[in-house]
């Protein structure tokens, strides 16, 4: 039971944090260059600590726990970073979020974690979110929505997404009996 208390505290943390740090570096840097033409909110880089332990929350400690998360992130954020976009990242996570659990939940109860069919669900789950995530929270939070940064954004979360598989994929060969319980989801 420690194990999992530990691996339940370690998202927990990691995903508020990930939160508080991409509005920080948002506020601070804005749009950066993530490829030839293609721009992308600071921050982007930094949601790769929300995409990789999303999922992995919700197994551990359930919908609600996320829901918590994205509240505590938010709430960081609004100490530490522009309010406009503290704000607009709550609503954009909140939505997303809820989109991603209307995909994952159903999907992630037929398989199971760390199989290639787990990461099919996750990847779905996520596509979903990042669309979502990506038009409100440019819009609400006041960057331009055209070609060169929606697609920026996608690029910039690709990039996350794949390192972050990776990551995933290198963790569960280095620990099969995983912490994660799929009861919870």
């Amino acid at each position: 039971m420690g194990g999992k208390r530990a691996a339940a505290t370690a998202l927990l943390a990691i995903y508020v944090a990930s939160v508080a740090i991409a509005n920080w570096l948002t506020t601070r840097y804005g749009l950066v260059a993530v490829a030839p033409g293609l721009m992308a909110t600071a921050g982007t880089f930094a949601v790769g600590g929300v995409i990789m332990t999303r999922d992995l929350l919700q197994d551990t400690l359930g919908r609600a726990a996320v829901l918590l998360a994205i509240a505590a992130g938010a709430g960081l954020s609004y100490g530490i970073s522009s309010h406009r976009i503290a704000l607009a990242s709550g609503v954009t996570f909140l939505l997303a979020e809820s989109l991603e659990f209307a995909v994952y939940t159903p999907l992630r109860r037929r398989v199971t974690w760390g199989t290639g069919r787990w990461s099919g669900v996750v990847a779905i789950a996520n596509l979903t979110g990042i669309v979502a995530d990506t038009l409100l929270f440019l819009w609400l939070a006041g960057f331009p929505v055209t070609v060169a940064v929606v697609a920026g954004q996608f690029t910039g979360k690709a990039y996350v997404t794949v390192a972050v598989a990776c990551a995933g994929m290198a963790v569960r060969r280095a620990v099969p009996d995983s912490p994660i319980d799929a009861s919870r989801a």
